[in-house]
Parts: structure tokens; C-alpha cells; sequence
């Protein structure tokens, strides 16, 4: 039986296979930082080698190189040292070559060539008779195989605490036989890097009562909705033992849970941090960051630390990490003195020494302003929910041909719907608390460019995951609400980073003078406007902000189209205003014998019916504007999305007619039975597809992977989509989505039952 280390050895080398180098560093990293297993411990460091290389992350390389040419074992020793004068030639030459989104490095053939055939022989000398992986390259060069060199000697260096943070770049071809190398977005576009304040005084002190009570309010609806919950599950309970024979109801369910409820909840919160501890470990593998390694990838974040918490006279903070190649971050805790800031891998991976500090610098902002502490009971209530969501998901999907597919799709259905109307309360509040602590991050380190350059990159690395993986992954969208940055806004600002400048990318945020409307039910703000805000500040501290962003200019949106974009959500207050007028008259009839309506007036309901039918008014108004007729002549493509998203003067309801043609990425199964996760990745980005899952017998979601052509209307708002119309499979199959007529049916349902509760009261 394998060892845990030599599992993870044999995973490692797997995915460095596979081309997989972010999952190789996470399962190489542990084994080759553990001096216990030499050999396991070498294999490992090889491995690392190769995978930081075609990463482009070559100072890494180097670095664990060096180690390497310590070693006693003679093969090793020479094999690092070809490899070590291949990674400094290939160093200069990429600190030689121009800013560029693609460069090309000449590699020395003789020693690549002989790098290569040395690594198939370090490998092929301590060879056992059951290899537990093989790792190569692209047909003419063999790096590392698992082995047993137990008698050789590894220097006990922990590399962890030498390493350099910098951008990852995705690296075309094997380590010692690739002709060129790719960067990826982050490291390839040009950053101003403009500079930071030396010298500034602090900013003016935010009101804090609209967070406070954004936060107390959001405790009270999670309160309210935990014990309408509750209540309708000991009704329910009770109903069904009445109707069982030989049995009574509960006495104990009909008590009042109020007061349990709040002790339950109050208790939750005192333990929240350990149980958050259990869980995040449990479920994504959590595990404590050391000082040494925070301080080998950022140096300024442990002065921050220590310099903020001083201040404040806290204890510093616990640290953690998790093994997720997506840049994260999140704060969670009920105190100061026992929070947790919790970073991923990958942003320690992909972010500058000061942006990582500026991301530590803006969770001390969740703490001081004490947001974290509802937001951490809405994560600890949430994340079982979705761990539950995953795990009936997984089951349908291995019970796909059997009778209990359609139930447990609906059960997956309804534990989904449970978990997004929890994190859903605290939507306002996630979405508020990130202005405050982008300011307080600014403050304490007074470097809002490097918070922009930031927020930038991990919408790019989010972007990126999401391609990898081809599919929103689960910890992605469980700790959403929770991360600077949300994954449905990085989607397409994330994938056409580079293609164009940033402030164009954001210019829909920044001029459109209806788009803060449109982040209603987003869990995020806008990125435009918080970098607009952070270059506020740093002109106010007299620096040159990293991106220009003009506020003053704002384009001209027809009132017209804004009103009939929310017509439905108009037919409220006009409802409210029916109502009062119908009861008026009703009144004034009744006070001269004129009618007698007492059995509508006397009961209140009838407003709910007046606000049914106005709804459904507005709904029919926007019918036609919001779902245009598609000529073939009229059609966008995919070489005008770009165009279409930053376009700062469209809405929602322009409904754009756009075929655009792609891979269709989401989560496939059950997971996705209601069409949550469906993203087209086009030849020049990533955009959401919004779909109807009912009345079909193929869904797209049985697409998932393939080549498509998407026909329907483009809506460019906080998050951009595409109201799906049709999906074309290459062999010709057609899969339609009846928007129009879900659209219908849900107008004239509101409709009927707001004319039944006026007419019966």
C-alpha cells in the first residue's frame, strides 16, 4: 500500500503529464518540502523543476536547481546543472525580449538535447520494476520517472522560503524540447505600474452606520428566513404523523422556535472560526500558511500585518491557504483576535509581492469594519448546504439511467434553490463591504495601484481556471460571495484581458449611467467603478493612477429604454397606487349605499392582486423589445463581442442579435440540471449563456465540451450574457430555448392569480 506521500508523488507526476502544472506544483510541493522519503523527496523536486519551467515561473526553477546541484548523487548533480545553464540562458533571453501577448525564446538545441538524454538516464539508472509514474515530454525528452533511489542524499533545504512570487505563464511544448513558450495574460500584458504613495496623510473617515446596518439587517433576514424554514419543516412534520395511523404530533414542534433559534444562532457564531477550520479543511483542503513561506512570495505583506494589528493593538491574525489554482481570498472569524485570513495557491502565485499585500490589507479592512462576522455566519450556514449540493450531484450522475435520475435531479434542484436563497441574503452586504475595505487597504498600505493591478489579475487568473477546468468549479462558486472578486464578472473582462486596454474593457462600468442598477442582484461591485474609486485616491494623494479612468464623460442612454429594461419592477409601485385608488373608490361607494365590495376591502389581500397584475402588464409591454425576431442579416459575431461589451451606452433590453460560435464549458450532470453553469468560450473570450431547461428532451448541458454555434440575444449589464434562442451541434442537431414563451407563461400566470385574489378577496 502507497504512502500518502508517494500517492501524492504519483498524482504530481500524473498531472505534470497531463500538462496539468498548477495541480502538479500543489501535489509535488508537500512531497519535496518532506525530507523523511528521499527518494520521493527527489523525484518531487525534479518534477517541480519541470513544472515551473513550462510555467515560465524560471526563477523558481532555478532556485530549486540550485538545491539540486547539492545533491550526492552524481546523475542528479549533472542533470541540474545542464538544466541550470538552460534556465539562466533562457532567463536572459526573456529579460531581452519586448512586452509582448506572445514571445518567442530560442532554446540552445545541443543542450537541450543533452539535458534531455542525461534526465532519461538519472531515471532509467535507479528505475524499480513497478514504476509508480512516468513523466515526459513531447516525444524526445524523458525528465523524471518515479524510482526508488533510496540511497540517495537530499540537501535539507526548505526551497518553500526562497521562492519568488511572480505571474504564471502557460509554457507551449515540454521542458527540454520546446522550441517557444507562451505567456499568459497576466505576465504578458503591459502594466503601468504606476507608482505608489511614499508619503500620505489619511483619508476622511467613512460613515460605517449604512454597513452596520446593511450587516445587522442582513443577520435579521437570515434569522427570520431560518425560522420560517424551521416552522415549515415541523409543519410539515406534524401534518404527515396526523395523517399516520397510531400516531400524534409532536407537542414540541408547535412551541415557538424563536428563542432556540436565536440561542442555536448566537452560539454558531461564537464557534464559528474552529468550525469554519473543520469544514474549509474538510472539504477543500485547507491547511495553516507558514510566515516564511508568506514572506518567500510577499515581503510587505508580514510588515503589514505586524504594523496594521500593532495599531490596533490585535493579536495577528491566523493564516491559512488553500490548494486552489484560482486567486481567492476571504476573512472569516467573531473576533479579532481569532480571525482567519485565508489565501489560495494560485494567488500567491499569480500576484506581485505589493498586490498580495494589498489583498491581506483589504480582509484587515473586513475585520476593523467588523463585516466579517455576519458574513462568516452566512459561510458557515451556506457551505454544508452546497457540499450537500455536491455530493446528491454526484450521486445522480452515476444513477443517470435508472429510475431515480428525475428525482434526484429535483432534489438537487431544490438543495441548490436552498443554497443561493442563504447566500442570497447576503448579497447587499458582500457587495457593500468591498468599497469600504478597498479603502482601508488603500490607507494602510497607501498603494491603490497596486490593489487595481490586483483585483485586475485575479479576474484574469479566475478566467483562466475557468477555461482550464471548463467548467465553474465547485469552490469557485461556494466562496463566490465571499472573494474580492466574483467569478461571473471575471468571465469576460478575466478572457479578453490583453486584447484590448483595460480602459476600454471597463468603460460600460465607468460611463454607463445606469449600470450600477444593473448590480441589484450581484454579489459584487462593479470592477470599474472601484478601481474609478481607487484612482480617486490616488490622484487625491497626487500619483499617477494605474489606469485613466474619466469620470466626468458620460454617455447618453435613452430614459425610455432604462424604464422599459425594469417595466415589470415598475408594476409594483403602480400596483401599491392601483390598489389605494381601488380602495378609495370602493370606500366612497360603500359611504353612499352606492356598493358593497366589505368581504375585498376588509381584507388587504387584494393589493397582492394589484401588484400581480401590474407585474404582468410590464412583462407584456417589454415582450417585444426584449425578444426581437433574428434575421440572419442582422447578426453579430464573434469578432464584434468585443465591440459589444464595451459599448458604453446599451442595456439589457437592446436585445443584440448575436450567432456566435464556440466550445460550450460548464459542469456536467445534475449539478447543472437547471442550466446555472453554461459559458461559451468563443475565439475571443468567455461569455454566460443563459438557458430555459424545460419542455426538452436534449438539453445543451449534453453538449458540454463540443463545438456550437449559440443564436440569441446579446444583454450587456453588470455581468454580460446571452439569452440563448437556438444551439446548433456541428452535425446539425438544432436545441431550442423557449425564452418568448417562458417569458408569456409567466406573465399570464401572474395575471390569473392576481385576478383570482382581487375578485375573491
Amino acid at each position: 500500500m502507497h504512502s500518502d506521500g508517494e500517492l501524492s508523488l504519483e498524482a504530481g507526476l500524473v498531472a505534470l503529464k497531463q500538462e496539468n502544472y498548477q495541480l502538479a506544483i500543489a501535489k509535488l510541493t508537500p512531497v519535496a518540502s518532506n525530507p523523511e522519503n528521499a527518494s520521493a523527496n527527489l523525484q518531487a523536486r525534479v518534477g517541480l523543476v519541470m513544472a515551473y519551467a513550462r510555467l515560465g515561473q524560471i526563477r523558481k526553477a532555478t532556485v530549486l536547481c540550485q538545491i539540486l546541484t547539492e545533491s550526492e548523487n552524481t546523475q542528479v548533480k549533472e542533470w541540474a546543472r545542464l538544466a541550470l545553464t538552460y534556465l539562466t540562458k533562457r532567463k536572459k533571453n526573456t529579460k531581452n525580449s519586448t512586452n509582448s501577448a506572445t514571445k518567442f525564446v530560442a532554446l540552445d538545441n545541443s543542450q537541450n538535447s543533452a539535458a534531455s538524454k542525461l534526465g532519461q538516464s538519472v531515471v532509467e539508472a535507479h528505475k524499480p520494476k513497478n514504476t509508480v509514474a512516468e513523466t515526459t515530454g513531447d516525444g524526445n525528452s524523458s525528465a523524471v520517472k518515479s524510482g526508488n533511489l533510496r540511497n540517495t542524499a537530499i540537501p535539507s533545504v526548505d526551497y518553500q522560503n526562497t521562492m519568488i512570487a511572480e505571474a504564471p505563464a502557460s509554457v507551449s511544448g515540454s521542458f527540454f524540447g520546446s522550441t517557444s513558450y507562451t505567456q499568459t495574460p497576466s505576465s504578458s500584458i503591459y502594466w503601468r505600474q504606476a507608482k505608489r504613495a511614499k508619503v500620505w496623510q489619511p483619508l476622511r473617515k467613512p460613515k460605517l452606520i449604512p454597513l452596520r446596518l446593511l450587516a445587522l439587517g442582513t443577520f435579521v433576514s437570515l434569522f427570520w428566513l431560518l425560522r420560517e424554514i424551521v416552522n415549515l419543516a415541523t409543519g410539515f412534520i406534524n401534518s404527515a404523523l396526523i395523517k399516520l395511523p397510531y400516531l400524534q404530533p409532536l407537542q414540541l414542534l408547535y412551541r415557538n422556535p424563536t428563542s432556540f433559534l436565536l440561542i442555536v444562532l448566537f452560539i454558531v457564531i461564537g464557534l464559528s472560526p474552529w468550525l469554519l477550520d473543520w469544514l474549509l479543511a474538510n472539504f477543500y483542503g485547507q491547511q495553516e500558511l507558514s510566515k516564511d513561506v508568506l514572506h518567500g512570495h510577499s515581503r510587505e505583506t508580514a510588515r503589514v500585518l505586524q504594523r496594521y494589528c500593532q495599531q490596533r493593538r490585535w493579536q495577528l491574525p491566523q493564516l491559512r491557504i488553500l490548494p486552489i489554482a484560482a486567486p481567492m481570498a476571504l476573512t472569516y472569524g467573531n473576533l479579532a483576535r481569532n480571525a482567519r485570513i485565508v489565501v489560495s495557491q494560485g494567488l500567491l502565485e499569480q500576484l506581485a509581492d505589493d498586490e498580495i499585500a494589498t489583498i491581506y490589507a483589504t480582509q484587515l479592512g473586513h475585520i476593523a469594519h467588523w463585516d466579517f462576522v455576519v458574513m462568516s455566519l452566512v459561510l458557515l450556514l451556506s457551505l454544508p448546504i452546497h457540499r450537500l449540493y455536491q455530493q446528491v450531484s454526484t450521486w445522480g450522475n452515476k444513477k443517470s439511467e435508472g429510475m431515480w435520475y428525475r428525482p434526484i435531479t429535483i432534489l438537487t434542484s431544490v438543495i441548490y434553490g436552498l443554497w443561493c436563497l442563504l447566500t442570497g441574503i447576503s448579497l447587499w452586504l458582500s457587495r457593500l463591504r468591498l468599497y469600504y475595505s478597498d479603502r482601508l487597504a488603500s490607507e494602510i498600505t497607501g498603494n491603490p495601484n497596486a490593489l487595481t493591478r490586483a483585483l485586475l489579475k485575479i479576474a484574469i487568473g479566475i478566467a483562466v481556471d475557468i477555461q482550464q477546468s471548463e467548467q465553474t468549479s465547485w469552490h469557485l462558486e461556494s466562496l463566490n460571495f465571499f472573494i474580492p472578486v466574483g467569478y461571473q464578472q471575471s468571465l469576460s473582462l478575466g478572457s479578453l484581458a490583453g486584447q484590448m486596454p483595460f480602459e476600454t474593457l471597463l468603460i460600460w462600468d465607468t460611463h454607463n449611467p445606469y449600470s450600477r442598477w444593473f448590480t441589484i442582484n450581484n454579489s459584487h461591485p462593479l470592477i470599474g467603478d472601484r478601481i474609478q474609486r481607487l484612482s480617486q485616491i490616488a490622484r487625491h494623494w497626487h500619483i499617477d493612477p494605474e489606469l485613466h479612468l474619466n469620470s466626468q464623460q458620460s454617455f447618453q442612454v435613452k430614459r425610455q429604454s432604462f424604464l422599459l429594461q425594469i417595466a415589470p419592477f415598475l408594476g409594483i409601485p403602480f400596483g401599491v397606487v392601483f390598489a389605494g385608488f381601488i380602495w378609495l373608490t370602493w370606500q366612497t361607494a360603500f359611504t353612499f349605499r352606492l356598493l358593497n365590495l366589505k368581504w375585498i376591502y376588509d381584507d388587504w389581500t387584494f393589493v397582492i392582486g394589484c401588484l400581480l397584475i401590474s407585474f404582468s402588464i410590464g412583462m407584456v409591454f417589454r415582450m417585444n423589445s426584449f425578444f426581437p425576431d433574428i434575421k440572419t442579416a442582422s447578426v453579430q459575431n464573434d469578432h464584434n463581442l468585443p465591440n459589444l461589451l464595451v459599448n458604453p451606452s446599451t442595456l439589457p433590453i437592446d436585445s443584440i442579435k448575436v450567432r456566435l460560435a464556440g466550445k460550450l464549458l460548464g459542469r456536467r450532470g445534475t449539478g447543472n440540471c437547471l442550466g446555472q453553469d453554461l459559458i461559451l468560450q468563443s475565439s475571443t473570450g468567455l461569455v454566460k449563456l443563459h438557458h430555459i431547461p424545460l419542455g426538452q428532451t436534449v438539453n445543451p448541458q449534453d453538449l458540454i465540451g463540443r463545438q456550437i454555434i449559440v443564436t440569441g440575444w446579446f444583454r450587456r449589464g453588470a455581468t454580460p450574457w446571452i439569452d440563448i434562442h437556438t444551439v446548433q451541434t456541428q452535425s446539425g442537431k438544432t436545441i431550442h430555448s423557449p425564452h418568448p414563451i417562458w417569458s408569456i407563461v409567466v406573465a399570464f400566470t401572474a395575471l390569473l392569480w392576481g385576478a383570482y385574489i382581487f375578485l375573491t378577496g
